[in-house]
């Protein structure tokens, strides 16, 4: 009898995934055979369900945007044969075996494992090339992080502090905001207890870089507590809306704006994005880095996952293990 396997589904925008059973995929001439351990929810899976994401996706099909696992088969030449256990940039990873090409595999280290791995690349390495790229943050600096228990926060938390800024980061509860301290964060602020963020970020001395996944009213706020000459990244909008920033007050303090879209980087600059992924490595095998899965889940609870990311309840990545 031939093999099945278990794959999640998106069948419609707005509704939650449905579980069911497959044949394994087939490869292509250039194609890697990965059976997936475990896969990550990023909040642009979520985004991409609702039919929000600026990659849009067709239904019937399945979500995921990266994982882990090991080789099943690989073509010649490629780099890559049986057993090797790789990391997996392609959308589809919610599915125990997946077909894909061989440079959207990353070959990982011993040390790193298949929960740690399959949220590794998309939030490590955004906030990496945001910071060293965009944001070109220096030692001394202060950096602060909105949604900084989040599955990018925490990474920009970490980055931030290995590259020798001061970090505050911001977030909601005193069981998040402890995973923000574990993280490396120098000061936390407590949004939930905070009438006015930008009068405690000044009252912090000011800040360098903002790095803003959450948008809204935060982002706006975190921007007004910029020294001259500050950054400001703008990574997502998980508050609902993307924030009012004052452009005057850009203008006469120097404030540059960047936006900030890793996925963009697989074409806008692949070498930059490799390069990075190469610098983040090393410092994981350094033990300078020390990937968490917040929340891991197994398949048949990939829904709670989505729930946990759309009100956002998870301290890191939620992760899916298969």
């Amino acid at each position: 009898m031939a093999e099945t396997i278990r794959i999640a589904e998106i069948t419609a925008l707005g509704q939650v995934p449905v579980l069911r059973d497959a044949g394994p995929p087939a490869a292509g001439p250039d194609e890697v055979l990965v059976r997936i351990r475990a896969a990550a929810l990023n909040f642009a899976d979520l985004l991409k369900a609702s039919g929000q994401y600026q990659e849009k996706a067709t239904p019937p099909y399945v979500p995921g945007l990266e994982g882990a696992g090991q080789v099943v088969a690989a073509p010649d030449g490629c780099g890559l044969q049986r057993g090797d256990r790789v990391a997996v940039l392609h959308p589809g990873t919610m599915a125990q075996i997946v077909a894909v090409p061989a440079d959207a595999c990353l070959p990982l280290p011993d040390a790193m494992r298949d929960e740690q791995a399959a949220g590794f690349q998309i939030a490590y390495g955004t906030s990496h090339l945001a910071l060293t790229m965009r944001a070109k943050l220096k030692p001394g600096e202060t950096l602060a992080v909105l949604g900084a228990a989040g599955g990018v926060g925490l990474t920009a938390v970490e980055i931030g502090r290995a590259m020798g800024a001061r970090v505050i980061g911001v977030a909601r509860g005193r069981e998040r905001l402890q995973a923000v301290r574990a993280a490396g964060a120098d000061l936390v602020i407590d949004s939930d207890d905070c009438p006015d963020l930008k009068a405690a970020l000044r009252d912090c001395g000011g800040i360098d870089v903002v790095y803003d996944p959450v948008g809204d009213r935060p982002g706006a706020a975190a921007f007004g507590a910029l020294k001259r000459g500050g950054r400001f990244l703008a990574i997502g909008f998980a508050g609902g809306q993307p924030p009012v920033l004052a452009l005057n007050h850009a203008l006469v303090k120097n404030i540059a704006i960047h936006g900030f879209y890793w996925g963009g980087y697989a074409s806008l600059d692949p070498q930059a994005r490799r390069d990075s992924m190469t610098a983040l490595l090393a410092l994981f095998e350094a033990g300078r880095l020390k990937p968490v899965a917040g929340s891991s889940l197994p398949l048949e609870r990939l829904d709670e996952g989505f729930e946990m990311l759309r009100r956002r309840k998870s301290v890191g990545k939620v992760v899916i293990t298969l």
